[in-house]
């Protein structure tokens, strides 16, 4: 039996500023779509600080369509930045809003992996 859909958004939220700190101090509301079986779960996620809030999201910077089976997956199996990146190439997941928030945090997604590889390059 898999979490609820208030704790898994909390522990992916943790996991992604963990891999990208440089996004938590970013002002920003993100609506999330659930898709289910026949029914759609919304939540709101408000920056910084990280509030997870069950419910309509109005005002949303970002919103963010993705199956529930699948979120529940990638985040059960801890996907990492990558993982997202790939199912928003993919179209497993969509985000849709604010360009100029789209864009921002994929350049700063990309600067946190390139500092990942660098620091990987290096071993001491």
């Amino acid at each position: 039996m898999s979490e609820d859909a208030k704790t898994l958004l909390e522990r992916a939220v943790r996991s992604l500023l963990e891999e990208v700190p440089a996004l938590e101090p970013l002002p920003i509301v993100i609506g999330i779509e659930l898709h289910g079986r026949g029914d759609v779960q919304q939540y709101r996620i408000e920056n910084p600080g990280q509030k997870v809030a069950k419910g309509l999201a109005p005002g949303a910077h970002i919103r963010v369509e993705i199956r529930r089976d699948f979120f529940n997956a990638m985040v059960e199996n801890d996907a990492r930045v990558a993982d997202w990146r790939e199912a928003f190439t993919y179209g497993r997941a969509k985000a849709t809003g604010v360009e100029q928030y789209l864009r921002l945090i994929e350049k700063v997604v990309d600067k946190a992996e390139e500092r990942q590889r660098t620091r990987r390059a290096r071993p001491h």
